[in-house]
């Protein structure tokens, strides 16, 4: 499990945004971190073509069209690869999309992209455009790569060490249910290959109690190692077996991590020649897979043992 993405700076005085030693022109750079939003700090507007006004930036928009619209019907979010025009915030001119405004010369931002459009005059943030992504990402490009299978930039410890899923990133966060593709929070994959924000993996985390295991939201594989909770359990399992209540009971099962099936169906990246049949000793402290050792299974069938013919 690992994170993807750092987390954006927040926009701070104008002293913190210029503590790198570049030397400001006196032109392009005037009002440098003095304009833009809680979100951005710019000196250009986009004209949003969706509902024809000005935002400084596409959160501001959504914020105002999509979360706080009481109109159910007049909802929406923009699509920054509609915004054409902007606005500059020194004199007010609204002209094509730019780097520098073409009436008073002042650039729209330290860092400019006009194919996306964004500008920030925070280069703390060290945000690069990825090509394949087509989007703008923060972070350093030479801390990150494009993975082609699941559509998005990783962080490089990530390349061939994660599992690749059919656009893993191009969906919800299955726990709040933002859009992961576009989204500014931090970003973490985990080792089933399925995604989900940094900040919702830890309430996931906090939410389970010490006896439950966390597992992916979406198909219930464990998100650590959990060898010595399983070697613990086993202990367990060990003293539980001796009752005599369920001696000769079985289970059928289905196990999250390595999806060992039972009653001859299965799927995942098990082997066919791997896989065990899934009937397992039933036992009250959990219901072990005998291919990988998890307690991360479950439960299809329970089998009592015949009785005995007078």
């Amino acid at each position: 499990m690992s994170t993807t993405t750092p987390s954006a700076t927040s926009s701070d005085p104008e002293e913190d945004i210029l503590e790198d030693s570049e030397e400001l022109d006196p032109v392009r750079d005037r009002g440098v971190g003095e304009y833009g939003c809680r979100h951005y700090r710019r000196r250009a507007k986009l004209v949003t073509p969706c509902c024809d006004s000005v935002f400084w930036c596409r959160h501001c928009h959504n914020e105002a069209r999509q979360d706080n619209e009481p109109d159910c019907k007049l909802r929406h979010e923009l699509d920054r690869s509609t915004v054409r025009e902007v606005e500059c915030a020194l004199c007010a001119l609204r002209q094509p999309v730019a780097e520098a405004c073409a009436g008073c010369g002042v650039a729209f931002g330290r860092y400019a992209c006009t194919r996306c459009p964004f500008f920030d005059d925070d280069l703390r943030k060290r945000t690069f455009h990825c090509d394949d992504c087509g989007i703008c990402r923060v972070g350093g490009r030479e801390n990150y790569f494009h993975c082609p299978t699941c559509g998005s930039c990783y962080a490089v410890a990530l390349r061939g060490n994660h599992r690749c899923v059919e656009r893993s990133m191009h969906t919800n966060c299955p726990v709040c249910y933002e859009y992961l593709f576009e989204s500014t929070e931090p970003t973490s994959v985990l080792p089933c290959g399925h995604t989900l924000h940094s900040s919702c993996l830890s309430q996931l985390q906090q939410s389970h109690g010490p006896s439950i295991v966390p597992c992916c939201p979406i198909c219930k594989h464990s998100i650590h190692d959990y060898a010595q909770v399983w070697r613990q359990l086993d202990e367990m399992a060990t003293q539980a077996a001796e009752m005599d209540e369920y001696r000769g009971w079985t289970a059928d099962i289905l196990c999250n991590d390595c999806l060992c099936v039972g009653m001859g169906f299965g799927g995942g990246n098990v082997r066919l020649r791997d896989r065990k049949q899934g009937t397992v000793p039933y036992n009250v402290v959990g219901l072990k897979c005998e291919h990988c050792g998890a307690y991360n299974t479950r439960r299809l069938a329970i089998h009592q043992p015949s009785e005995p013919d007078e």
